[in-house]
C-alpha cells in the first residue's frame, strides 16, 4: 500500500545498477586540460529513437574524511572559481595516475592536502557528483589513526592549494553545519553525513578500504 513503510529486506534490494544501452556513435567534442566533453548517441531501447548527450568524461576521484582519536574531523578551507567561493571540503583529488591502486590515491592526497598518514582505512560512501553531466564517480574514505608526515617529506602546495587552511570540528558541529547550510562541497557533506550515521555502531558496518568500486569509470 502507499505509505506502507518497507521491511529491512526491502530496503536492502534497492540498488543502483548497470544499464547497457545500444550505443550508435561517440565523439569528443571539447578536450580540456584536466577532463574532455563527449557526445554520445544511443538508443534507450531496439526500435527507440536516438538521443544525444553530451557530457564531461572524467577519471573518477577520491575523498578522505579524516578522524583523530578525539573523533573530531579535519576540514579544509580552499578557494573554488567557478563558485566564487571558499569552501570548507575534506582532502580530494583526481585519480588521474593510471594503474593507481584507489586507497593509494586517497593516502596521496591525504598527505598532499592535509601533511597526514593513516593507519586505518575504510569507505565511508560511494556517489556521482552530477550524474546527468558528468561520469565522474567518487569515494569517499574515512581514514583513522592519523600520523603527521615528517616536515621534510611533505608536498608544496601551490596555486589554489597554497591558501588551504585546517580546522578541527566536531562530528555532530560538522553536522550542524551541513543541515545549517553552511557546507556546500559535495564530499564534505556526504563524508560527514554518513560519518554520523556510521558513527551509530561505531563504524563497525563500514566497508573494508578495498571494497569493491564497480560504479568507477575503469570499472564499468
Amino acid at each position: 500500500m502507499p505509505g506502507t513503510p518497507e521491511t529491512p529486506q526491502a530496503a536492502r534490494q534497492v540498488s543502483d545498477a548497470p544499464s547497457p544501452r545500444r550505443l550508435l556513435s561517440t565523439e569528443k567534442v571539447y578536450e580540456g586540460r584536466i577532463w574532455d566533453v563527449v557526445s554520445d548517441s544511443f538508443q534507450l531501447s531496439e526500435t527507440g529513437e536516438s538521443l544525444t548527450r553530451d557530457y564531461i568524461d572524467h577519471p573518477g576521484a577520491v575523498a578522505v574524511l579524516p578522524m583523530n582519536d578525539a573523533g573530531e574531523v579535519l576540514l579544509i578551507r580552499q578557494y573554488r572559481h567557478p563558485v566564487g567561493m571558499d569552501l570548507w571540503e575534506i582532502p580530494a583529488g583526481l585519480l588521474d595516475v593510471e594503474g593507481e591502486d584507489f586507497v593509494a590515491g586517497a593516502a596521496r592526497e591525504l598527505a598532499e592536502e592535509a601533511d597526514l598518514a593513516a593507519g586505518e582505512w575504510n569507505v565511508l560512501a560511494d556517489f556521482f557528483n552530477s550524474p546527468g553531466s558528468s561520469s565522474e564517480a567518487i569515494r569517499i574514505y574515512l581514514a583513522r589513526d592519523l600520523t603527521d608526515v615528517p616536515h621534510h617529506e611533505r608536498h608544496e602546495r601551490t596555486d589554489e592549494e597554497a591558501e588551504i587552511e585546517f580546522h578541527w570540528i566536531a562530528l555532530d558541529d560538522a553536522v550542524a553545519a551541513v543541515l545549517e547550510g553552511r557546507l556546500h562541497n559535495p564530499s564534505a557533506v556526504v563524508g560527514i553525513l554518513a560519518a554520523a550515521a556510521a558513527k551509530a555502531d561505531g563504524f563497525a558496518g563500514l566497508r573494508s578500504a578495498d571494497a569493491p568500486w564497480p560504479a568507477h569509470p575503469s570499472q564499468r
